[in-house]
């Protein structure tokens, strides 16, 4: 594995830690696809993902993605992170308990030649957050 030191971040992986941290997802292809590999869900279409990502960020939970790692190519990217926030509304089935949750994350993504987020694999520890929900 070759190690590069002190070389400029390109474009491609200034957008993509840009979206890390806001979810903006103008860094999104307009033909994307999330896939949650837990339930087998697919969310496909840039304005369809950012319905999910509010949804699941600012309608269901209060809550954001605390990074702790990330991997970060010209054509991949990974993140690794806890998802942490207050259940403020319906999430599935289950009414607003108002209960924190900490859950572990981690996304796998596949960029398009622009640059954008093509494909992600969403890895979330649902059974860490219906227990936290259930039993906090």
């Amino acid at each position: 594995m070759e190690t590069v030191i002190n070389q400029p971040k390109s474009n491609i992986v200034e957008n993509v830690e840009e979206y890390f941290k806001t979810h903006d997802t103008k860094y999104v292809a307009e033909d994307a696809a999330f896939f949650n590999m837990t339930t087998g869900e697919e969310v496909k279409g840039r304005n369809a993902i950012a319905g999910m990502l509010h949804h699941i960020y600012h309608v269901a939970f209060d809550a954001k993605a605390i990074v702790s790692n990330t991997i970060i190519s010209e054509s991949n990217a990974v993140l690794e992170a806890s998802f942490v926030g207050k259940h403020i509304g319906e999430f599935a089935g289950i009414d607003a308990t108002g209960k924190q949750v900490n859950v572990p994350l981690c996304i796998t993504y596949d960029l398009n030649k622009d640059g954008l987020i093509q494909k992600a694999r969403i890895y979330m520890l649902t059974d860490v957050m219906m227990q936290q929900l259930r039993n906090n």
